[in-house]
């Protein structure tokens, strides 16, 4: 809505300089931010720092892509809107599923089936409880969240499982160039996403189920179907980023769990990047790399990691607030 002024001038409101005020401090502060960084390390800057911020951010962003697809089916609301909060265990799932396989001489492909077929399951899990039951997502991610990190620990009886396979040394290294596997990875599957959520009829339909249920259901829409989708495609990414997590580590992480708040704080970063203030696969893209760059930078400079802890929930707190405003605006 715009407000005329007394001269016949039109003025944007509030609701349309928000979002464009948000994307321009958002870009200043990462630019800012970086610029710190570099001049306070001088290894921040060398070309091997850089490429490792890239790899690092490959694991954070498959699965922040995850919960983006379940944000954007499912709706923004905290409390009823979609949330998967199962994400980094069934990360941790899949890798010790991968690791244990591997390490007991199964095929590769007999390994990493077994570990997608995880993340399908809890997916699978959760769509049901969400879509048929009619649980809220929080509590219906959260217990299967449990039932995930109970898995892994009777899986791997909580120790940790080194692994070397063809999959782990593969996305794990590094072009002629030096440029990161998982780096790659990152952009190709971000790429990807970003065509099938922006210019396909199914990303369409996706964001209208997300952004009005009733009025997508009336234009006939099958609203239970694609967000029971979401949910799959979510678990299919927290498996997917299983493997890129025991490829970057080359073992299984028994602390999956610490990946949640920086799941979540890139997924909704990623909406100041966005014109609508909404979720989307770019501005999430552009989150996990800005939440990389962070933490690399407060451990070249001895930072303690809780000060990144406590970075990311407040902006997260920050962009949700922002968003609620916006939306009774």
């Amino acid at each position: 809505m715009e407000q005329a002024t007394p001269q016949g001038f039109r003025r944007p409101d509030l609701e349309t300089l928000l979002p464009s005020v948000l994307r321009a401090g958002a870009l200043l502060l990462f630019v800012a931010i970086f610029l710190f960084f570099a001049a306070s390390s001088p290894l921040f800057l060398l070309p091997g720092n850089l490429l490792s911020i890239a790899s690092q951010s490959a694991i954070l962003g498959v699965l922040a892509f995850g919960l983006t697809l379940v944000v954007i089916a499912g709706g923004d609301n905290a409390l009823a809107g979609g949330i998967d909060l199962s994400l980094p265990a069934t990360m941790g799932l899949a890798a010790a599923i991968y690791a244990s396989l591997s390490q007991a001489g199964q095929p590769e492909a007999v390994s990493i089936g077994a570990a997608l077929a995880a993340g399908l399951g809890i997916g699978i899990v959760n769509a049901f409880s969400v879509t048929l039951i009619g649980m809220l997502p929080l509590l219906a991610t959260l217990a299967t969240m449990t039932i995930a990190t109970g898995l892994e620990q009777i899986v791997t009886k909580n120790a940790t499982i080194l692994v070397e396979t063809p999959l782990t040394t593969f996305l794990g290294g590094t072009d002629g160039f030096g440029f990161p596997i998982l780096a790659y990875a990152l952009l190709i599957t971000g790429a990807v996403l970003i065509l099938v959520t922006r210019h396909t009829p199914l990303g369409l339909n996706l964001h209208a189920v997300g952004g009005n249920p009733l009025a997508a259901r009336a234009a006939g829409l099958n609203v239970s179907v694609h967000i029971a989708g979401a949910y799959i495609a979510s678990g299919l990414s927290g498996a997917v980023g299983g493997l890129f997590s025991i490829a970057f580590l080359g073992a299984n992480s028994n602390g999956s769990s610490e990946m949640l708040l920086p799941v979540i704080a890139a997924t909704f970063l990623g909406v100041i990047f966005s014109r609508r203030l909404i979720a989307t696969i770019a501005g999430t893209l552009l989150a996990s790399l800005f939440i990389g760059m962070l933490t690399n930078g407060f451990q070249l400079l001895n930072v303690s990691s809780y000060w990144v802890s406590g970075i990311q929930g407040a902006l997260t707190l920050l962009v949700v607030a922002v968003t609620s405003v916006r939306s009774k605006v």
